[in-house]
């Protein structure tokens, strides 16, 4: 991306997406029974509550009775419709891990294998969005938290924390490849959730031989443990790196989480928060979904920035829009078009 004189002015912005990311599958309703929802119409409520609040965009993974992160997709199909019934603008963006959770005590947290995920395309009622991880990378996401952090939640646990903290994301091209393909097919959008310039520049590949072929709707995973961290230089580098016609939102954990989302409203990208990244307003004092949407939307009114509502967020995100060739995809994406037989120098769009 680049930013001209007046990139910065808000009213030259577009509107602000809040994504809200409430379920939070690493944790149990015990580390903050004010805010995990466990039955599903308090999952229902809690997206409810997330919209009504400024959220347009609802990240989703499913809880179990037991409160442990749901893997059966008839449970994302039942939460899914009754989402669907109380908001139907939102926009459903069903996490691609779907759960991560390990299944008993001191077992590895891990990401289910490619055939299940792959089913996430047949969800019915069908998710605007669905998230893929691009390369396979480890995701210890116990690695940036301080004792502050996890004070009160089962992370106290020196077991669970190792159950965690050897969790990979399996994601290799003979996944990838067939996901993109599934999605496209389904009609289901794809948002790549992306941990480095490394992995950005894969989409640019993938963007390039034709492997896919839609908006570039990505989120930068600020969230150390294989992704990149919390600092501003490396988030800047992957902001330099991506294309300007893509729409690009930022991720952090714990306490980074906050002044992160203030630099993205500043800029003019967009913001994810919700318990699955962060749980805490400041040290010692809990920090609901709900509130960190409120929050988002108190910063982007002092910046004088408009918040997107729900026709805004699936304009700006292009939701079930495709594209026809590698050609038009660039040019729509504003990158460079592919150098032809011969030619020589520098291009230009």
């Amino acid at each position: 991306m680049y930013f001209d004189d007046d990139a910065l002015l808000p009213e030259n912005q577009d509107e602000l997406i809040i994504c809200a990311a409430p379920y939070g599958p690493e944790w149990l309703p015990g580390d903050f029974p004010e805010d995990i929802a466990v039955t599903l119409e308090e999952q229902v409520q809690k997206a409810v509550d997330c919209y009504n609040a400024g959220a347009t965009v609802l990240h989703v993974h499913v809880r179990e009775l037991d409160g442990k992160g749901s893997k059966r997709l008839s449970m994302f199909n039942e939460l899914l419709a009754g989402i669907r019934a109380r908001v139907p603008d939102m926009v459903l963006q069903v996490g691609g891990s779907i759960s991560f959770s390990p299944e008993g005590e001191g077992e590895q947290a891990k990401w289910l294998g490619y055939d299940t995920r792959h089913l996430l395309a047949e969800l019915d009622p069908k998710p605007d969005q669905v998230t893929i991880a691009i390369n396979t990378m480890q995701m210890n996401i116990t690695e940036l938290l301080t004792a502050d952090d996890v004070r009160g939640t089962q992370f106290e646990d020196p077991a669970v924390c190792k159950a965690w903290a050897d969790m990979v994301v399996d994601a290799a091209p003979s996944f990838y490849l067939e996901h993109l393909k599934r999605l496209r097919e389904k009609d289901i959008q794809v948002y790549f959730m992306l941990g480095s310039t490394a992995q950005l520049e894969t989409v640019e590949r993938l963007i390039r031989r034709g492997h896919y072929m839609g908006p570039l709707n990505h989120c930068y995973v600020a969230i150390g443990g294989g992704a990149s961290g919390p600092d501003p230089y490396a988030m800047m580098d992957y902001i330099r790196k991506s294309p300007q016609g893509g729409v690009l939102q930022i991720e952090g954990i714990m306490r980074n989480a906050p002044p992160m989302m203030a630099m993205a409203i500043a800029m003019g990208l967009h913001v994810r928060v919700g318990i699955e990244d962060n749980i805490w307003r400041r040290k010692g004092e809990r920090f609901t979904s709900v509130q960190q949407v409120e929050q988002m939307v108190r910063m982007a009114r002092e910046l004088g920035r408009d918040v997107a509502t729900a026709a805004d967020a699936r304009r700006i995100l292009k939701i079930g829009t495709w594209y026809q060739s590698v050609d038009e995809t660039l040019a729509a994406l504003g990158m460079t078009p592919n150098r032809k037989p011969g030619q020589r120098g520098f291009l230009v769009p």
